[in-house]
């Protein structure tokens, strides 16, 4: 008999604010997703390069930390695990040149509402469902 296939099931946070990180990690908490919350685009990758199978939802700020920004994190995304819904944000709109090569990326300004946020973490679970 085949082995069942384990369906991503993990919210993956990038936020550098310790507020905004906390206020997303605990929307998306009473969702059916694990929480898994980085500061930047790094240490996403980092989760990512081990853990990218079970990653269903990457909620990231365009402005992190880091050296790679959002939209950088997007594009790879997007790229290497086409199956993760990706969703950016920011305080500031997004420049046309850059909505047009994120295909496939939703973006939700800042300051974002709870609802919209549940409902694209419900879209990436009805996804893989």
């Amino acid at each position: 008999m085949g082995q069942a296939v384990k369906q991503p099931r993990v919210a993956l946070i990038v936020e550098d604010e310790d507020e905004v990180r906390d206020l997303a990690a605990a929307l998306l908490e009473e969702t059916d997703l694990e929480v898994v919350e980085t500061e930047n685009t790094q240490e996403a990758m980092n989760y990512l390069s081990g853990n990218a199978g079970d990653v269903a939802f990457l909620f990231a700020d365009v402005r992190t930390s880091s050296r790679l920004d959002g939209v950088d994190l997007a594009r790879t995304v997007r790229l290497k695990w086409p199956w993760v819904r990706v969703v950016l944000t920011s305080g500031a709109p997004l420049d046309d040149d850059l909505d047009k090569g994120l295909r496939n990326v939703r973006f939700i300004p800042k300051p974002w509402r709870a609802l919209d946020v549940l409902m694209e973490a419900e879209k990436a679970l009805a996804h893989h469902s």
